[in-house]
């Protein structure tokens, strides 16, 4: 029997490189004991609540949006993205065109007139009203003098001959007899050790003026921190200490006495009447605190001592005055 052939055997026994293709399998590649190519696992099931649970709302499926629930009552009325505005606090609110002229003409006409006498000053302020309500006649004086030394301090108190306009309500500090002399006279409270009390407590501070007798300074002196950085300390400068007569100073103060004293910037302020007063009552009550102040010049003052005068209305411009 004869041989096959060398090149036949070859055929037979080797198999073609697309069959060797097909017949191999794909087996994944191993790496540190790890396969590649892993499926992505399947999301985990929630467990199912517990009878008696809440059912909870089910997730929005993938590629669709949640919405939001839709508010009702009066908040649903409001168009969509519309915020409230907040108003700032402290910012006065527009002025109309009409009262922009009205205001830019009386400035223009004030500062064309210069300072001017007081008589005239105050007929310009009462045509410069605008205010509804019963304004207070204010005085602003600029001194001559170095604020910073405590012998060059102007304050003192002046009696104006017709009042500021308001009512001023007066404690006075005292005992014995001097309590019915004061309530005789006017004052709103009069006491000692239970005044003294009632505000170390309680806080009352409902008054304009304190008033205290020479005697009782020494308890007085304790309500500094509470009386001090509000102005109503008893003070002999400012003639609060009484050291004459109990109901004349209460009727004095009842009547319209007023406390001035120097600002850091070496100004005085006060109020000097109402604008609803009668002019000659306005120059009465503006000379009389103008002459005051000049009567309590420091001896060490040099040169020219008060440097202006200006008159104004709460809510009116302020007029220089020549005098």
């Amino acid at each position: 029997m004869a041989k096959k052939s060398t090149a036949d055997a070859g055929e037979e026994t080797k198999p073609s490189e697309g069959a060797a293709t097909e017949t191999k399998e794909k087996k994944p590649k191993e790496k540190d004991g790890k396969t590649e190519g892993k499926k992505p696992r399947a999301p985990k099931e929630k467990a199912a609540p517990p009878e008696g649970a809440p059912a909870t709302e089910a997730a929005p499926a993938e590629g669709t949006k949640s919405e939001k629930p839709k508010p009702s009552g009066p908040a649903a009325a409001a168009p969509a993205g519309a915020a409230k505005k907040k108003k700032k606090a402290g910012v006065a609110p527009s002025r109309g065109k009409k009262l922009r002229n009205q205001l830019k003409n009386m400035i223009q006409k004030i500062e064309k007139e210069g300072p001017v006498p007081l008589q005239k000053a105050v007929t310009l302020l009462k045509q410069a009203k605008r205010a509804k309500f019963d304004e207070t006649v204010e005085i602003h004086m600029w001194l001559g003098i170095d604020a910073t030394q405590s012998d060059q301090l102007v304050r003192g108190t002046v009696p104006l001959p017709f009042g500021v306009g308001k009512t001023v309500r007066v404690v006075v500090f005292c005992q014995g007899d001097n309590v019915g002399k004061a309530k005789e006279a006017g004052a709103d409270f009069a006491g000692s050790d239970d005044l003294i009390e009632k505000i170390t407590k309680e806080g009352w501070l409902d008054f304009d003026v304190a008033l205290a007798t020479q005697d009782l300074m020494g308890k007085v002196s304790r309500l500094g921190k509470t009386l001090g950085p509000r102005g109503l300390m008893p003070t002999p400068k400012a003639g609060t200490v009484i050291t004459t007569d109990v109901a004349q100073a209460v009727k004095d103060f009842k009547a319209g006495k007023v406390e001035f004293r120097t600002d850091k910037g070496g100004n005085v302020h006060a109020g000097v009447g109402k604008i609803s007063f009668d002019d000659d009552k306005i120059v009465a009550n503006v000379t009389a605190f103008v002459d005051a102040i000049r009567a309590a010049k420091p001896s060490g003052i040099k040169g020219n001592y008060v440097k202006s005068i200006t008159l104004s209305s709460t809510m009116g411009p302020g007029i220089a005055l020549a005098m």
